[in-house]
């Protein structure tokens, strides 16, 4: 069996609030007459750029993985459990939110009956980005509804500035947008089941406007609660490798590698693994073969691939993240570095 990190294509989504340049993470995306907003990095049609399933989709592969690239944990039924964007932002995004599973699987079963939990890094923010996340403490649902109607919801909520590195979880039920002169690594469970608030009332190029579903944004909005806010991560450097901890959750833990020189990680066989490359050049040595890597490039490493190198050219940035069996193995580095397990519990989401 060819167990190698293999590459995934990106695949590009219009976007009213998009950016007309996808530019440096997509130089081929430039000068163009409609903006994008999204590229999908593990979506269904993404496509493997190279390896044995060179041209296939990941949608068409997965059912068929062997547990050697899927790992023990993770289930096969279904679609590709992690769902990597990254997320263009020239204008603001509608006013938002998700369900949980529970809501989803009751109501949105042709949609794949799951809700969607997400993160976000800043992979670069201009000055004064910022994201609306979470509805402030005396908003209720009787106050959003009036709110909506009258066409300020958008006061409702929390504004969080971002800069560069910077990230946020949102927990489904969060009601949200983000803001424009955002880059975002979006990391999230696989859904998309999106209920539109509020979406500043613009209108495509026939004059149509996008369809908002107050009734069920309504019904699953969390009331009451405090607003997310920026995570507060961890940091340990080991060696060559800097790592920094965001969060774990039901879904996806994800970590920040920063690096200059070549470090040597291990899968286990537990889970496949995804790294997100944010900066640099150079490339990933495994199983008798080094693949090159550049901005932007998404690899999807296999469960038993077991041990592998990375040797940059330039300094690197990727974003590690998998499907865990519990908070266990992102908190064991965390709590052998002498974190506290209170510090640590912030960062783990049930």
């Amino acid at each position: 069996m060819n167990l190698r990190p293999s590459r995934l294509e990106p695949i590009f989504s219009p976007r009213p609030w998009g950016a007309k340049s996808l530019a440096p993470y997509f130089p081929e995306k430039s000068n163009l007459a409609d903006p994008l907003g999204e590229a999908w990095l593990t979506g269904s049609e993404s496509k493997f750029a190279d390896g044995a399933f060179a041209g296939k989709t990941l949608g068409e592969v997965w059912p068929s993985f062997p547990i050697e690239w899927t790992g023990t944990r993770v289930h096969r039924e279904g679609a590709f459990p992690v769902l990597v964007k990254f997320i263009f932002s020239e204008d603001k995004l509608s006013l938002q939110v998700h369900p949980d599973d529970a809501y989803a699987e009751v109501h949105e079963q042709s949609a794949g009956g799951r809700g969607k939990t997400e993160m976000w890094y800043a992979v670069s923010a201009r000055a004064g980005a910022e994201v609306l996340a979470g509805l402030k403490p005396d908003v209720t649902r009787e106050s959003f509804k009036r709110a909506i109607e009258d066409g300020t919801a958008e006061d409702c909520l929390v504004h969080v500035p971002m800069n560069a590195g910077d990230a946020i979880f949102i927990p489904a039920g969060t009601v949200h947008t983000i803001g424009a002169g955002l880059v975002l690594c979006e990391i999230q469970q696989l859904s998309d089941i999106t209920y539109r608030v509020f979406d500043y009332n613009r209108r495509d190029a026939h004059g149509h406007t996008r369809e908002l579903h107050i009734d069920k944004a309504l019904a699953v909005s969390k009331f009451g609660e405090p607003s997310p806010g920026k995570i507060a991560p961890l940091n340990i450097t080991s060696g060559a490798v800097t790592k920094t901890f965001f969060a774990t959750c039901p879904y996806f833990a994800t970590e920040k590698w920063d690096f200059s020189n070549p470090i040597d990680a291990a899968t286990k066989p537990e889970h496949f693994e995804l790294l997100i490359i944010l900066d640099g050049e150079g490339s990933v040595a495994a199983s008798g073969e080094t693949i090159p890597y550049a901005r932007a490039h998404t690899f999807l490493l296999p469960a038993a691939l077991g041990n592998f190198t990375i040797a940059p050219s330039s300094p690197t940035s990727l974003l590690r993240t998998y499907v865990p069996d519990g908070p266990a193995e992102f908190t064991a580095s965390l709590a052998a570095a002498g974190i506290d397990s209170a510090t640590i519990a912030k960062l783990v989401h049930p």
